[in-house]
């Protein structure tokens, strides 16, 4: 990754209103990340105080390539694609290992977001998808929703908030519905972003995790019972029992600060984004 490479990006990130920083001074144990940086003071103020910093670890600089495989200045997205140089591209460089990674950067409503992409996808539309929860594109197939109204944030086969969707159930009830919905309860990506808070909300399912901050994606029992043994001083860690992977379902309104509230006239079935968990990837919320 040379200057003409960083120029170059800078250039078709302003095509599509968004600044690029490269930082090679802060330490990281990554090879390197990408993420969204608010500007002090300036979060009120939405997409306008932020920018897209891409931090380089220093000795991986000449070993990495970065290009953009699709540009929609339109939608103000583009799909970043960060590799290894070929071998003999980076002649004389001590070998580092670099990960491919495929970033989709983009804004969403109010601001900026960056997300970890899986597969072989080369076009932004093909992102988007691909960041749909499974099952999803069968259902809009299904339903017979246009190719344009696919990666819309509505359509008859959902509504969507940042990264959560929410299908609708028509039709379905929660069981003993007085005891077990929950009002006005959270529901969380798991990495400490920002909450979405759901009016009315039913869980069933699951498995049992464990949770604290050192481990804010859970642990099992058995993972939490070797951490302990192996550290006894880890029982002081603020655990706190969850369920992972349960049935979700909402109704009502679902607020979050960097989101227009939406409203689920009925039961929806909650669903999370299909953002690949790339440590190359820093949220700052």
């Amino acid at each position: 990754m040379d200057t003409l490479t960083i120029e170059s990006l800078s250039r078709q990130f302003a095509r599509i209103g968004a600044r690029l920083a490269v930082d090679e001074k802060t330490p990281i144990a990554e090879a390197y990340t990408l993420d969204v940086r608010s500007a002090a003071g300036r979060h009120s103020k939405g997409s306008k105080g932020e920018t897209f910093v891409l931090r380089v670890r220093e000795d991986v600089r000449e070993s990495l390539d970065l290009l953009t495989l699709d540009e929609r200045a339109g939608q103000r997205h583009l799909l970043l694609f960060a590799r290894p140089l070929a071998r003999g591209e980076a002649s004389g460089v001590r070998e580092v290992t670099v990960p491919t990674t495929r970033f989709l950067c983009g804004h969403d409503e109010r601001h900026w977001f960056v997300a970890a992409v899986g597969g072989g996808v080369s076009s932004v539309p093909d992102a988007m998808e691909g960041l749909q929860p499974r099952g999803v594109a069968a259902l809009q197939q299904r339903l017979g929703v246009r190719g344009k109204d696919r990666n819309r944030r509505k359509n008859p086969a959902f509504l969507r908030q940042g990264e959560w969707f929410f299908l609708p159930q028509p039709g379905w009830q929660p069981p003993s519905a007085a005891l077990t919905v929950l009002r006005n309860e959270a529901i969380r990506r798991g990495d400490g972003s920002k909450p979405h808070l759901v009016e009315e909300l039913y869980r069933d399912g699951g498995e049992l995790v464990y949770v604290c901050p050192r481990h804010p994606n859970g642990v099992t029992p058995a993972q939490q019972a070797k951490i302990l043994a192996r550290d006894p001083a880890a029982r002081a860690w603020g655990w706190q029992p969850l369920r992972r992977n349960m049935q979700v379902f909402a109704r009502g309104r679902v607020r979050h600060a960097d989101h227009a509230t939406i409203t689920l006239p009925c039961w929806h079935r909650v669903l999370m984004n299909g953002e690949e968990l790339s440590r190359n990837v820093a949220f700052l919320d």
